[in-house]
């Protein structure tokens, strides 16, 4: 952002631009633009616009709490000073009796301090003269008896966005039942204790090694992928769904529109280094390699924007977005769920009346549950608050259900290979080694993984009861089973069109019959693990309160088609510059500092 208003301010006043410097203080910063003396005005109303339409440009990839403000300063030449106010004049602002008022009018008269009592009498007689304070009375009101008018409960608008996003009323209502009935919850999240979980031999993998796999592999296999790349056989799909909300510590942008890191000259978004990515692979081949993001309607519209405004000719011929058409609807949690979660949670011993206020929250929300209704579907609040992503499983089949993958298989009939992977995973090329690894292997699906590292979190590859397959690090029967397995998920697939289709029943003639499509996807889905977890919502009311409530939601997870006997699944170790995620902004010094940016420029054509 800073760069392009610098940028931009040098383009609009050339030398009578400067310079900028950076400020910072104990209450904050900001940023000085430095002007010729006699374009001082002109500066002012020009940065300020500049700084307006960069932020509107950026603002579905950066978070902005507010819309910029250009200042004018002055020097105060007596410090900080106060005046001493008497008798009826003696007033504090509004603000203050807005905050402070509702408090003593719930108490008896009794009770009130003498500070409190002249308070209310301060406040009496300045709201019979005085015009502001007159019209606070109503913010008053609202503050001492608050209602929810003021909030939309958007009944409507939420029926229209589940509709819209693909809600499956019938998966739904099964997954509320089990949810009731105690088939699934935060304690069946885990498998059981019984469970063998066990490490995996380098042995049983197909091992990468130099440059994504060019070294030391069979020449026969290189050369099949060079030859299904040039065939185009091949598309990418990236998953492009999310908000960020851990890159960017809660500010729900769109994470594969925010410019991370300066690349190739200036800073570029992670759907700009992905499409750089496939345009180098796709010169490299001689053919054009299509390139899907899926989106949800947190990330579509902003997305598309960004990619109809960039792609030009490109766009649904070789960039093409696919749309989320599976959402869930929260529920109330059980109480069950409820005090699993407060007694797994580690927590610190409080002293005893801090311990008394813990349990008396405890206690209402166990109470809210049961009034609400355990289980029941939670509508009380904002549409965008009871609505929940419901995990990367749906992202495949979501092809299916939106009819892109049909779309895609009607502009390239050759096509039978995907490769599908988060979008903060930068390195994961569609590789011809390892293409021609997975062709020839006959599976249904294919694995990337990488050794383990300390910070590497969510399970991995291991041997649960016999069977090869990935296990998520919720489902793990103990915590330190995690540590125990060498190779780490990175969620990088490559999926046999043909035969995946096969496994929801499918084939490429049905994708167009959507009634059977969405039937095929919730059979399948119904037969993978369902994982619940507690989120906390806030809901505002009245004039400025909120309240927070934990409330259920569920997804399903990618990595758990492994389980399937029936979906063949190989898996391959490659180098960490393939599979490394960008999980945290933290990661991104260390990331330049070792030569993974570089390695990932390298990659790039832009």
């Amino acid at each position: 952002y800073t760069e392009r208003l610098i940028e931009r301010a040098r383009a609009a006043f050339g030398d009578d631009f400067w310079g900028f410097w950076m400020l910072g203080g104990m209450s904050g910063g900001g940023m000085g633009f430095i002007f010729a003396p006699g374009r001082r005005r002109e500066g002012q109303e020009r940065l300020y616009e500049i700084m307006l339409a960069t932020k509107r440009e950026l603002e579905a990839a950066l978070p902005f709490a507010m819309n910029p403000v250009v200042y004018d300063f002055a020097i105060n030449e007596h410090g900080s000073v106060g005046a001493l106010l008497t008798g009826a004049g003696a007033l504090l602002p509004v603000g203050y009796y807005q905050h402070a008022l509702p408090s003593c009018l719930r108490r008896s008269a009794r009770e009130l301090s003498p500070h409190e009592r002249a308070d209310l009498q301060q406040f009496t007689r300045a709201a019979r003269t005085h015009p502001e304070f007159q019209a606070s009375l109503p913010t008053l009101l609202d503050r001492l008896l608050p209602t929810a008018e003021g909030v939309d409960r958007g009944g409507d608008r939420l029926a229209a966005l589940l509709a819209e996003n693909g809600f499956d009323r019938a998966q739904h209502a099964q997954i509320r039942a089990d949810l009731r009935g105690g088939r699934i919850g935060l304690a069946m999240n885990r498998l059981p204790a019984t469970t063998k979980i066990e490490d995996v031999a380098a042995s049983e993998l197909f091992e990468c090694d130099g440059e994504f796999g060019r070294s030391g592999l069979r020449p026969d296999l290189l050369d099949a992928g060079e030859a299904a790349l040039r065939r185009g056989e091949v598309a990418v799909v990236g998953y492009a769904a999310g908000v960020g909300s851990r890159w960017t510590q809660g500010a729900g942008v769109v994470k594969g529109l925010h410019p991370f890191a300066r690349l190739g000259g200036r800073h570029r978004s992670f759907i700009e280094t992905h499409l750089a990515r496939t345009r180098r692979a796709a010169l490299a081949c001689g053919t054009s390699i299509p390139h899907v993001f899926t989106t949800s309607h947190l990330t579509h519209a902003p997305i598309e924007r960004w990619v109809r405004e960039n792609a030009g000719d490109a766009w649904e011929r070789e960039v093409w977005l696919s749309p989320g058409r599976s959402i869930g609807l929260r529920l109330v949690p059980t109480v069950r769920d409820l005090h699993f979660a407060w007694q797994e949670t580690a927590q610190q011993k409080l002293d005893e009346q801090k311990e008394k206020m813990r349990e008396s929250v405890r206690a209402a929300l166990t109470g809210w549950a049961r009034a609400a209704g355990e289980g029941a579907d939670y509508t009380d609040n904002l549409p965008e608050q009871c609505l929940h992503p419901v995990g990367h499983w749906f992202e495949i089949p979501n092809l299916l259900k939106n009819g892109t993958l049909a779309r895609l298989l009607a502009a390239r009939p050759r096509l039978r290979t995907l490769i599908a992977h988060n979008i903060d995973t930068l390195g994961a090329t569609p590789d011809a080694a390892l293409l021609g690894w997975f062709q020839a292997s006959g599976a249904t699906l294919g694995w990337e993984v990488i050794p383990r590292r300390i910070e590497d979190h969510g399970g991995g590859l291991a041997r649960v009861d016999g069977r090869l397959r990935l296990v998520e690090g919720l489902a793990l029967p103990r915590e330190e089973d995690e540590f125990t397995l060498t190779y780490y998920n990175t969620n990088t697939c490559w999926i046999d069109i043909d035969r995946l289709l096969a496994l929801f029943g499918l084939t490429r003639g049905e994708l167009a019959d959507t009634e059977r499509t969405a039937a095929a996807v919730r059979t399948l889905a119904a037969r993978l693990p369902t994982y619940v977890t507690l989120k906390e919502v806030k809901k505002r009311w009245g004039h400025g309160q909120e309240d927070v409530y934990p409330v259920a939601q569920f997804e399903k997870l990618w990595g758990d088609m492994t389980a399937l006997a029936e979906c063949s699944s190989v898996f391959a170790v490659v180098p960490r510059i393939r599979g490394q995620q960008l999980k945290d902004q933290a990661q991104l010094d260390g990331w330049v500092r070792d030569g993974s940016a570089a390695q990932i420029e390298a990659l790039c054509a832009w």
